[in-house]
């Protein structure tokens, strides 16, 4: 067969009917601010692990509210709970909080 040069992609949509949406759940009852968040990016800009690591708070609360669980634990470890985030939102989303929430989330369903 003739090799040339393309191949077949994973398909790229999002099945939310198949994702777990239990964590985004919990963390709503927890901390009602999170669905404030805009993704301006601002908690993002000044993170202080986002400096250092490739934490990135704003793609951690994407895929929480999508239900996309996959590296959740990993990532969530990598946050210094310094509280930067939270000072500079302009929405006051308690990221912090969030944060907290979101690893006794992840401690509780145990991913």
């Amino acid at each position: 067969m003739l090799d040339w040069g393309y191949k077949i992609h994973k398909d790229w949509q999002i099945d939310f009917d198949k994702n777990n949406k239990e964590i985004a759940k919990f963390i709503l009852e927890k901390e009602p601010t999170f669905k404030l968040c805009i993704g301006c990016g601002t908690c993002t800009a000044t993170c202080v692990a986002g400096n250092l690591t490739d934490f990135n708070i704003r793609k951690l609360h994407t895929l929480i509210r999508r239900g996309e669980l996959d590296g959740i634990k990993e990532e969530i470890e990598k946050c210094m709970f310094c509280g930067k985030c939270g000072m500079i939102c302009p929405r006051g989303v308690k990221t912090r909080n969030m944060i907290f929430n979101i690893k006794k989330a992840i401690t509780k369903n145990e991913l």
